[in-house]
């Protein structure tokens, strides 16, 4: 799109008008050819580190790339160059002394970066500091960013100005998971790829990539595809052990050792923490005749004294490794409860003679494990998941589904723990953010949600930044697209992005979702970050139409996390996914596959939404409006509204997009606009379908036939948006895209459509059958109210959170509301989930409420989180402080102890 060719006469004219738009005198730059000199102060270890001089090299290639000649070197070259950019850690001395100049300071935190305008005798230069080595890497890397991007680079960089950032999320990862020997081990094995990967991701400013194994099945029965799947052996030959894989070749073993090295490598020379994650610990298939590897040498006797020595070895052998994630629950492969299994494996780690950090995924965590963990002296993390194996809205949920929460006694067999009194730490972050807590905590967002389509709002990613900070928690953990491809023996030879039309695919899958590893990085870095960091991107591949473009993604990127908010069917990735969603039956409770953990009568309308203390289903919010009562919490007619509205936003913006890009037929421009519209047709699907939801459950109620025609009118309409995205799809994606083997996992949109086309042939069925035709007015002002633009009661109050709260004293709740409030609840809990809110009625002093939760309750290790339920004179119902307009807000207050 851009001439990389640089003509000095373009330079001098289009530098003039830019330097004397900053007030500069116009020699700033002296009249020279375009020639940039990059400063590296050679007395600086910050300066001398691998990843500062992996981004000077970026930031000289990107401007050798764009006709821009370049000197490296600290003293002036022969020439007087253009603009001399100081590149040292912010506490050298030649930091010092410019920062000084300039009045400037870099916050004393890791990773803090400055980009520093200095004046020399009246000529304009740069200083890219950094607290840290990554620190500096970044300020380099905004620097080669915008080069790479700029219609203009020196004009660009003649423009920069001064700006200093610290993260606001210490951990920002991403992991990369090896599930398919068809298709991951391409990738695994490609040297090519790995350095481009790297450079993208800390570019984008993420710090720890977590390379996955043994994660391609939960449990190890009906096992096809074994590659890596006990992990140890197809890496390692153990001395004194004869454990090995009898289908490996020894060559193929070591290589594989040799790549995770190499990996590791490029890994940490960009200022990435590399961390290698080992899921499965079982080593004997069960009811898997066709396994293609197996495992041998290994019995109950030796199999914990060959995983300590196996772990200590590779850590031994892949020095970059700095962090290992256990699977410590039952689809490990070892049953839940057994601790000296554990502690075994993890003496290992204990004396590979390094730290280390392990990092556990909690499900199934209990006390008897964290200790074990501790004993080690190592780090220690715990990474719970986000929203279930989903990626709900912009905050944790306020409440989890009854089915997750905890039992009364534990259960027999591998999942003792997680299905029995643990059963809360399933999906969510459990009781695991006490205040005394001696472990960090890294929400891990699993790849239910959003595995395949293109993802990228900036607004909520903003969002997610903020909510990866709750309680003092340490950051997150994003499973990157495309995560789960190929599992459990469903990988297919080709593309890993599942297009049918080879023209749509990029040398690399991730390539796709640079944009959104672009958003994501950046945001979970700075969430105030300056939107230009993304539309310069954006303007560079879609010119005129990258506003457009911009929002347009934007737009359909909300839909997907709100739907998984609302509506729950199974917290399982793989049983619902809602990008390829499976139809579950409006009607037939006995055929309710796959999902399976969700309430009965297992039918759509009866489905929990994943935070049941804020939204309601689609069967309570039809019985609260045949009630004429309000609950105050968010309907589902209300979420089909915001769905159905960003659908309607997006498809205009890329209307408008389609008139202003030029290269409408660029791959690029045809994949993001491919998804968009996907996610649209969902927005419409899902907004109508939960529409009727609502409709056949006031029917089942009244029996009044005009519910059960419009409840059959609103399906239909759904259908026809599905079926829509089969036809945008056909030809483009393939037939069959995998994430699994089962019918739910694989396939194309178009293959729903009929079970769909079946359940509303039942919903007519029952109309064939009789119901009574006649509409009550009470049943056809809750058929309005279904089909309408919902309007919520706005809540007008103030309310100022308590700075924090004392152990074992009473803390003082109190909300001022308008003279017309008829009366308010107190809802709140510790910031633990295994537990339910208590509920206070607040006692009225004309328009102040007050209530107090009493020091019994505040004598606790854990924060306090609460919301307001208020009532309305008119009998309506809100909940405070509920979700902003643009739905980011969180909605409840969390208060802290004085001890945090």
């Amino acid at each position: 799109m851009f001439d990389p060719r640089w003509k000095r006469r373009e330079f001098l004219k289009v530098l003039g008008t830019t330097v004397a738009a900053a007030g500069m005198p116009s020699s700033a730059f002296g009249d020279q050819d375009a020639l940039v000199q990059i400063a590296v102060d050679p007395e600086d270890k910050t300066a001398a580190t691998a990843p500062a001089q992996w981004a000077v090299a970026e930031l000289q290639e990107a401007l050798k790339a764009r006709g821009i000649a370049v000197i490296r070197s600290n003293a002036q070259g022969p020439r007087n160059p253009a603009l001399r950019i100081e590149v040292t850690g912010s506490d050298s001395i030649v930091a010092k002394r410019l920062l000084g100049e300039a009045k400037i300071s870099i916050p004393d935190a890791p990773e803090a970066l400055g980009l520093v305008v200095t004046n020399d005798a009246g000529k304009r230069g740069l200083l890219a500091c950094g607290r840290d080595a990554r620190g500096l890497s970044y300020a380099l890397t905004e620097l080669a960013d915008r080069v790479r991007n700029a219609p203009d680079p020196m004009a660009e960089l003649a423009g920069v100005e001064t700006q200093v950032e610290q993260p606001a999320n210490e951990v920002r990862g991403i992991a990369r998971l090896f599930c398919s020997d068809v298709e991951d081990k391409p990738w695994f094995n490609d040297r090519a790829m790995w350095p481009e990967y790297f450079d993208m991701l800390a570019g984008h400013r993420v710090n720890q990539f977590h390379l996955a194994f043994g994660i391609g099945y939960d449990f190890i029965r009906q096992v096809t595809d074994a590659y890596f799947l006990f992990t140890y052996p197809f890496l390692l030959e153990v001395p004194g052990y004869k454990v090995r894989v009898p289908q490996l070749q020894d060559r193929e073993r070591d290589a594989n050792l040799e790549m995770l090295r190499y990996i590791g490598e490029k890994c940490i020379q960009r200022g990435i923490a590399f961390h290698v994650g080992l899921w499965m610990h079982g080593y004997e298939w069960v009811d898997s005749p066709n396994a293609n590897y197996t495992i041998e040498g290994l019995n109950k006797d030796n199999h914990g004294p060959y995983c300590r020595d196996a772990v200590r070895m590779l850590l031994q052998q892949v020095p970059s490794i700095s962090g290992i994630t256990f699977r410590i629950h039952g689809e490990s492969g070892v049953a839940e409860g057994s601790f000296d299994f554990w502690k075994t494996v993890f003496d290992g780690v204990a004396t590979c003679g390094r730290s280390v950090q392990i990092d556990m995924h909690t499900k199934g965590m209990s006390q008897q494990m964290i200790d074990i963990a501790l004993a080690t002296r190592q780090p220690m993390t715990m990474s719970p998941k986000f929203w279930a194996e989903h990626m709900g809205m912009t905050y944790h949920q306020a409440d989890i589904r009854e089915l997750e929460k905890p039992k009364e006694k534990d259960a027999p067999g591998l999942l003792a723990l997680s299905s029995g009194t643990r059963s809360f730490l399933r999906y969510g972050y459990g009781d695991l953010l006490r205040e005394d807590r001696r472990w960090k905590i890294i929400h891990r967002i699993w790849p239910g949600t959003q595995r395949l389509l293109l993802w990228g709002d900036p607004l909520f990613a903003a969002a997610y930044s903020k909510a990866f900070q709750f309680c003092g928690s340490n950051g997150v953990e994003i499973m990157e697209p495309l995560s789960f491809k190929g599992r459990r023996g469903s990988g297919l030879a080709g593309g890993r992005c599942g297009y049918a039309d080879a023209s749509y695919n990029p040398r690399w899958d991730w390539q796709k979702y640079e944009y959104t590893m672009r958003i994501l990085g950046r945001l979970l870095y700075n969430p105030t970050t300056k939107p230009e960091v993304w539309q310069r991107a954006l303007r560079r591949e879609f010119g005129a139409g990258a506003q457009a473009m911009e929002d347009a993604l934007g737009n359909t990127s909300r839909i997907l996390p709100i739907v998984t908010t609302a509506y729950g069917p199974s917290a399982a990735n793989n049983l619902y996914w809602p990008e390829m969603h499976f139809n579950q039956s409006m009607v037939d409770e006995k055929n309710f596959e796959p999902y399976s953990d969700t309430r009965a009568p297992r039918v759509f309308g009866n489905a929990s939404p994943f935070d049941p203390a804020l939204f309601l289903s689609m069967n309570e919010y039809a019985e609260e409006l045949l009630a004429a009562r309000s609950s105050g919490k968010y309907s589902p007619i209300e979420v089909a509204q915001w769905i159905e509205d960003f659908a309607a936003k997006a498809l205009a913006a890329l209307e408008k997009a389609d008139g202003s890009v030029r290269k409408r037929s660029d791959a690029a421009y045809k994949r993001v606009r491919l998804d968009i519209r996907i996610q649209a047709g969902l927005g419409e699907f899902f907004g109508a379908k939960f529409r009727s939801g609502v409709l056949l459950h006031i029917y089942q109620m009244t029996h009044e036939q005009a519910a059960l025609e419009a409840a059959i009118a609103q399906y239909k309409k759904a259908r026809d948006a599905y079926a829509a995205i089969g036809e945008a799809a056909k030809n483009v994606y393939a037939d069959d895209i995998t994430f699994g083997e089962q019918t739910h996992l694989r396939g194309h949109w178009a293959d729903r459509v009929p079970a769909i086309d079946k359940d509303i042939a039942a919903l007519s069925a029952i109309r064939q059958g009789g119901a009574r035709s006649e509409a009550s007015t009470k049943t056809r002002a809750a058929i309005e109210a279904s089909l309408g633009r919902p309007v919520r009661a706005a809540i007008h109050a103030t309310h100022a959170a308590p700075a924090g709260f004392k152990r074992g004293a009473d803390l003082h709740i109190s909300i001022v509301v308008p003279q017309e409030t008829k009366g308010v609840r107190l809802h709140y809990r510790h910031v633990d989930q295994a537990e339910n809110y208590i509920t206070a009625e607040m006692e009225r002093n004309g328009t102040l409420f007050e209530a107090r939760i009493p020091g019994e309750y505040t004598q606790t290790d854990f924060p306090l989180e609460y919301f307001f339920g208020v009532q309305k004179a008119d009998g309506t119902a809100g909940l405070y402080p509920g979700f902003s307009p643009e739905l980011t807000h969180q909605p409840y207050v969390v208060v802290r102890s004085s001890r945090s």
